[in-house]
Order: C-alpha cells, then structure tokens, then sequence
C-alpha cells in the first residue's frame, strides 16, 4: 500500500495540497478528478516520489518514500507524465527499452517489445519518436511506463503505475484500450493512479474516486458515493449534470449549465 497523510505543499502564498491524506491500495484503479488547478498532478508528483511535500508523510508498504534510492523507487513504480519533451530522435523502442533498463531487466529490449504490443505499437520499434503522432507518442510512453512495471506483483510487493491525464490526444478506442490496460494491472494486484479529466471514463473505470478542488479533498470512496450533482456542481460549476445508466448504475455526467450557488 502507499499512503499518504496529511501532506501539504505551499507555492508562495498558495497551497497547492492543503492536508491531503488518501490510501492508494493493491487491486485497486483509484482515479483523480477536479477542475484546472486543483492540484491533481502536484499530488501525482508527491505520491511518485518526484517532488517532497512540505509537510506529512508519504510511506511505500510501511517504508517512508525518503528511505528509498532513486533505483529503488524506479523498480516499485512509474510514472506517465502529463507530457513529455524530448531533444533527441530516439526511436520508439530505444524509448520504452528506457523504462525496462530503469527497472533492472535481464533482457530489456524483449520486455520493450512486449510493451510496445501491448498498447498497439507493434511494428513501430524502428519509428523516430518525433515522427509519431501525439497519440502515439502517448502510447509509446504509456509502454515505457509498462516496460519498467511489467508485473504488478513481484515476490509478493505490489507495483505501481502513476499516469497523469494517460488519455491526452487519444482517440477514443484508444482511450478505452489504454485504460482497460491499467484496470487489468491494478486487478492482477498493482496498484494504480491515474488522473483523468473526462469524467465519465473516470466513472466507468475507477475503484475508487478522489475529488479535489482547491488542494484540498472534497469527497473520496466509490463512483456511487462521490458523483453526485452536489459534488460536480460545487467543483465544476455545472448543475443537473448527473444521471445514472439503469443497467450498471453507473454514474454519468452531462454537462448541461452553469451552477450559481443559490439560485
């Protein structure tokens, strides 16, 4: 389990996590959503191990994440970051075979090329990254973040995946396909957190559901518990926007006005 309590990071004279606590467990897709600047990413980036909050503690399996070596924390977990800049043609496979070397395989372009079939590169390894498209740029990233986790479970410690917004410039099979990817590692007992924007893809494929707005926790629990129109409304600004599919009872977001608290 990773956990984090009551962590806290100030900018200035702006907080941008205000006593955040949540518990990212194995077997479990826990997803974050709220508005531009809710601090979606810096708490990615804090969970990671990326950035040190100011204040609280964050603990892998009971370890606090300070005690870990940089290659450590690289075999427990990766991260697909919001968006990427690279200076140098690498090919696709040289790209995700980085992620394999970061996690210590035996035989990382094998592993690289696993990755890359997974997410429906296959026959793209020679490819100069710079000549991809910016969805299959996504994708090669996605399979470097695999290659460097490719089993969510080893000698018996859970991995973890962090992907900030993993659907940016997907298509929407694509979409689909790259979270069913993520939802079959956290069900093999990975642990995964991903931040998604669309609402409703976050609805169908979310265990469990972070709400955040303003760095600090609205609502946190189940898609039932925390969709609701008091919540998106008050965070979004939009009323009325909840409704239910009667087969699954899974919650979905139409996003219909603007919300004046009063009105």
């Amino acid at each position: 389990m990773i956990s984090a309590q009551s962590i806290g990071v100030t900018r200035g004279d702006r907080k941008l996590l205000d006593d955040v606590a949540v518990d990212l467990q194995p077997g479990r897709f826990t997803v974050i959503i709220g508005p531009n600047g809710a601090g979606k990413s810096t708490l990615l980036k804090a969970l990671s191990g990326e950035m040190r909050p100011d204040v609280g503690k964050i603990a892998y399996h009971g370890r606090e994440i300070g005690g870990y070596q940089p290659v450590q924390l690289a075999r427990l977990r990766a991260v697909l970051p919001q968006s990427v800049q690279l200076s140098f043609p690498f090919t696709a496979l040289e790209i995700v075979r980085m992620g394999a070397v970061a996690q210590g395989s035996r035989h990382p372009t094998e592993q690289a090329r696993q990755a890359l079939s997974r997410v429906g590169l296959r026959g793209f390894e020679a490819q100069p990254y710079p000549s991809l498209s910016g969805g299959e740029q996504q994708r090669v990233q996605f399979a470097r973040a695999l290659a460097q986790v490719p089993e969510p479970v080893i000698d018996g410690e859970p991995r973890a995946l962090f992907l900030d917004e993993p659907t940016a410039s997907l298509d929407l099979g694509h979409q689909i396909s790259v979270l069913e990817v993520a939802r079959d590692f956290a069900e093999a007992g990975g642990i995964v957190l991903a931040i998604l924007h669309d609402l409703n893809l976050a609805a169908e494929f979310a265990d469990h559901l972070l709400v955040l707005d303003k760095g600090r926790v609205v609502s946190q629990g189940a898609c039932l518990e925390t969709v609701k129109d008091a919540t998106i409304g008050g965070v979004y600004g939009i009323a009325g926007a909840v409704g239910r599919l009667p087969a699954e009872h899974i919650p979905f977001v139409l996003p219909q006005a603007r919300y004046r608290p009063g009105a």
